[in-house]
Order: structure tokens, then sequence, then C-alpha cells
């Protein structure tokens, strides 16, 4: 999708510029790929810098609240100064490695309700800067979180929405900012035990933390129950994701713990951290005999927020599909 934007920030004649993506699809720890072009104007123009910031819509919490932004969580130069002479065209390709964290906007052809990511164009002319409008992109899930989607859909979950939350995940090493909750309706089956579940993927090169969140209504213990597993990209293809994640929630019914590989809790955030000693289990090979076993581990905590974000604004305004001349 291009976008165009007559810059006036600089006034009537000036300089005009697209931001085309080669393709707007990627994948986390992938690349996204375009060039931003050019287009003179009426003056010869002195470029100080173009710049691409990725930006992506975050919920920030204010006490009891939740309040949706626009967070930029990378930013990128692809030029420095340089002469845009009177009716010039220039083309600058760019290339921008993308996080493996990047969270997913996509499954399966269907959008994921609540996201929103996109390429921001900033161009500086004499010391004035423009931002220009977001071109979005969109994130589909790595082969490995696939898996693990397609076997929660197999059980019978439906999506209900999906956002992203500032703030880090106790325990877990994470690049940005903020993490992806993605939200399902309980299965039938499943109806008298979750009244939800959330899902979290972190992913690295070499694999990918899960952690999983079931809001419990039923059994001994009510609230929130927590597992986490660390799974090799290979390895998680290999996994039987449903029967794992039935026998996690069957588990849950009647007491804190499920007999078998790994411990399914009961504890809360803080609490469930360091049960044992030890976050968890994770990075236990225990947890690896038998199918993954989910471990307690703390829920997602809200240590920072997003840089940058912009209070009340909102996203979906944001990402116009009209192109402004």
């Amino acid at each position: 999708m291009v976008f165009k934007r007559l810059l006036g920030a600089f006034g009537v004649g000036a300089p005009s510029v697209d931001t085309v993506l080669a393709d707007s699809r990627v994948r986390p720890g992938g690349l996204l790929r375009g060039e931003v072009r050019l287009n003179g104007g009426e003056f010869d123009a002195e470029i100080e810098h173009v710049t691409l910031g990725l930006v992506a819509g975050v919920e920030v919490e204010h006490g009891e609240a939740e309040q949706a932004g626009l967070g930029e969580f990378h930013r990128v130069s692809v030029s420095g100064p340089f002469t845009l002479h009177k009716g010039e065209d220039k083309a600058i390709p760019f290339e921008i490695p993308l996080s493996w964290e990047l969270p997913v906007s996509e499954v399966g052809g269907h959008p994921l309700t609540g996201m929103a990511l996109g390429v921001r164009t900033e161009l500086a002319i004499a010391k004035a800067v423009d931002k220009g409008d977001l071109d979005p992109f969109t994130v589909e899930p790595l082969p490995s979180q696939v898996a693990i989607l397609q076997a929660i859909i197999d059980l019978g979950f439906r999506f209900k929405s999906a956002d992203l939350e500032a703030g880090r995940l106790f325990g877990v090493e994470q690049e940005l900012p903020f993490y992806q909750e993605i939200e399902f309706y309980p299965s039938a089956r499943h109806a008298g035990l979750v009244n939800e579940i959330e899902l979290t993927f972190v992913a690295s090169p070499e694999g990918l933390e899960v952690v999983l969140e079931a809001d419990k209504s039923a059994g001994r213990f009510s609230g929130d129950a927590i597992g986490r597993f660390r799974i090799g990209h290979e390895e998680a293809l290999r996994t039987d994701w449903a029967g794992e994640l039935d026998r996690w929630l069957t588990g849950l019914a009647g007491h804190g713990e499920y007999g078998g590989q790994g411990q399914y809790g009961e504890a809360g955030p803080h609490e469930a951290y360091g049960h044992g000693g030890h976050p968890g289990g994770y990075g236990d090979q225990e947890h690896h005999r038998g199918g993954p076993g989910w471990g307690t581990v703390a829920a997602a905590g809200a240590a920072g927020v997003v840089g940058g974000i912009v209070a009340g604004e909102v996203v979906e305004e944001i990402f116009e599909d009209d192109e402004e001349s």
C-alpha cells in the first residue's frame, strides 16, 4: 500500500514522499523491505535525514484503567543529509531487520482484532520535521507459533481479542517494551473450568517462550493459573499441543497441581514466580520428557511503559486507507 503526503509542514511547493513496502506481510525475525520515494517540489530542499519508525498500538495501565496509545518501538535512519533538487525524483531503498518478538497480527488470513502495526516516515528539512502517514504491515505467525494456535482452535477455543500490554514478563528475557496477549473464549468442554485463556509468545532465534494464563471458574481454587514453557522451533512442530493443553486445563479442575511432568499452579502473579526456588522450572530438562509439562510462572508485569506513547490516540483512526495529497 502506498501513502502519499504533501509535506505541508514545509509550505506550498514542498517535496512529497511515498513510502512503498515491497511486501506488507512479514514474520517475526524477518525483514521489512521497501523504498521511500521523494519527489522534489518547486524549490531545492536540503534534506537533513529520512528516518523510519516502527509503531504499534499499545495498552498502558493507569491505576485501575487502561489507555490505548501509539508506541514507537524501533527507529532506523535510511538517509543522512542530501539536496533534493527542484522536480527531482529520488528513491531510497530500506531493509529493516524485525524483532523475533514482533506481535502476530494475522492468523490464517484472519486479522486479529486489536492489533495495529505500521511504519512511519519522518523527513527533516531545515530543522523542521514532518512525520508522515503510517503504512500498516501485517505480521504472520512463525510455524512454531501456528502449531500452538492451531491446537487451541482444534480444542474448540474461539478467538476473543488481542492487544499489546506495556511492560515486561517476569523472568523472561525480553527485547521489546511490551508483550502480546491473545485471548480466547473457552470451548464447550472447558467452559466449566475456565472463563478464558490468554496466550503470550516471546520468540527468539532459538525457540519460543510460551506463557498461558487460564482464568479459572471452577475447582477448589479460583483466580488465574499460569503455565510457561520454553521450546525450540523444530520441537514445537513435533509436539502434540492439543493433548498437552487439554491435560493442563483438565488438571486445573480439582486442585492446585497436576500430577505428571511439570507443576500446574494457582498462585498469583508474584507468588508464582520463583516457586520452588526457580521460575517455574524454566529450562529444567524434566519438562522435556513426555511433552512440555507447563510450569508455574509469574504473570505479566507492568514494569515500565513504552516510550513515545500518545495517550488517548485512537489507533483505528490513525491507520487511514485514504491517500492524502
